[in-house]
């Protein structure tokens, strides 16, 4: 029985983290929707998220750490609840990253929407993406799944670097044109970090399932 007892504890804590894994996708789509279409209600429903994602790290992170008090697992039970508590700290650091990108679109608000070069949307898009792939995997338990995750982040640096190349050629060359340039500059680079966090939610799926850890194999790989 005490087994069947830790078991249910283990999925409890697995919906326990996929439920707060949702409040930050739903913080980024929010967030880049709201710098699309300039709307204040969606940045006030990111900081209300906001709110929420903290009480839920605070919770999840308590049972996790219960857990390892009272049951001291072993294995593969073991590295599930310490991935748990490293994906926990990802997901709230989105929903940091999610709350930058609103509260930048909110210096937004009173300026004419500019072309700008720069597709804000596409690069939320593919971050939420990579979350979602992320997520899918521990759902699912998939190390594959993981790995493309992973490989996917070189495609946002890509698109980060172009931003900010173009953006600060745009800055020098109209001047008058630097606050907003400024802002979606630093919002490409919020949407990198995004994407950094879904590529370390796949690591530590990663190390939950293979007993691996692979931080640094790609960067080593890339050197």
């Amino acid at each position: 029985m005490p087994r069947i007892h830790f078991q249910q504890q283990l999925a409890e804590l697995k919906d326990k983290i996929l439920a707060m894994a949702a409040l930050a996708q739903q913080a980024v789509e929010s967030s880049v929707d709201a710098y699309v279409r300039r709307d204040a209600g969606l940045c006030q429903y990111v900081r209300e998220n906001e709110t929420a994602i903290n009480t839920a790290q605070r919770e999840l992170d308590e049972m996790a750490y219960e857990l390892l008090a009272k049951e001291q697992p072993m294995a593969v039970d073991l590295r599930f609840i310490l991935a748990v508590i490293k994906i926990n700290g990802d997901l709230e650091r989105i929903g940091d990253q999610s709350m930058s990108i609103a509260i930048r679109t909110q210096d937004l608000m009173d300026l004419p929407v500019m072309d700008l070069p720069v597709d804000i949307a596409a690069m939320g898009d593919y971050a939420s993406r990579m979350i979602r792939s992320a997520l899918q995997a521990l759902l699912d338990g998939d190390a594959q799944l993981s790995d493309l995750v992973r490989e996917m982040d070189d495609e946002i640096d890509r698109m980060n670097h172009a931003a900010q190349r173009d953006l600060l050629e745009r800055i020098q060359r109209k001047p008058e044109d630097t606050q907003q340039a400024l802002n979606a500059l630093l919002i490409a680079r919020n949407l990198e970090r995004i994407a950094d966090h879904a590529s370390n939610i796949a690591t530590d799926v990663i190390f939950w399932i293979r007993g691996a850890d692979v931080r640094h194999e790609l960067s080593l790989a890339s050197d």
